[in-house]
């Protein structure tokens, strides 16, 4: 059987049909990519009752989406700040329980900074006041393009290399990683990618995997949570 990939899901007011309406959903990217890894995509919409889902699925892939927020960590909202709480509610909920499992995680953009948060880190609130440039997210709605450089020895460098080119669209950034290893940087400094090698498969990147067609971070992840590497 597929290994089930338990993916967070947005809470937006989408358009289908006749009806425009507060819906739970993702960018299908991330069912695409998680289907052409192997896996078999189920949506988690925002809940903080339990974290008992993480008993039904065989890996947790933490969505990208609006800004963490800043109460999480003890700081005063920037003005550019646009946060879920309800997101960030349910997510920091099944991802103890994940990580208490120790279910293979992949978490990504938004995702990535919830998980340095959930584990005591703090976030820069808007990135161009530390980089001095909007690269990372050049145009609302459009993907940039970065570098990044990867850590010998970690897992995203055996996963992807020395370096690679990265889709991103993000205006904060990880400040304090918490107990994770930043384990790849943009040439400005910015973390992009965050591990605990102690675990069956932690991972948080900075940038967008899904999409990219074939992209090899979710593969790594969706045969991890397979149980076949």
């Amino acid at each position: 059987m597929r290994p089930v990939i338990g993916i967070t899901s947005y809470v937006e007011v989408a358009r289908w049909g006749a009806w425009d309406r507060l819906a739970a959903l993702v960018p299908y990217p991330y069912v695409e990519a998680v289907r052409a890894a192997g896996g078999r995509a189920v949506l988690l919409p925002p809940d903080d009752l339990d974290g008992d889902v993480v008993s039904r699925v065989d890996g947790l892939l933490l969505a990208g989406g609006a800004d963490v927020d800043p109460a999480r960590y003890h700081a005063p909202a920037h003005p550019r700040t646009v946060s879920r709480p309800d997101r960030d509610a349910g997510e920091a909920t099944v991802l103890s329980a994940a990580l208490a499992a120790d279910l293979p995680v992949l978490a990504v953009c938004r995702g990535m900074q919830l998980l340095a948060v959930t584990l005591g880190g703090r976030l820069h609130q808007h990135l161009p006041e530390l980089v001095g440039h909007e690269g990372h997210q050049p145009v609302p709605g459009t993907f940039g393009a970065q570098q990044v450089s990867t850590v010998p020895g970690s897992r995203i460098a055996a996963i992807l290399g020395g370096n690679t080119a990265v889709s991103c669209h993000h205006h904060q950034a990880v400040a304090d990683p918490g107990p994770l290893v930043p384990t790849a940087y943009t040439a400005d400094g910015v973390v992009e990618a965050l591990e605990d090698p102690a675990r069956r498969f932690l991972l948080g990147v900075q940038w967008h995997p899904e999409e990219t067609p074939g992209d090899p971070v979710v593969a790594a992840f969706v045969r991890a949570a397979a149980g076949t590497v």
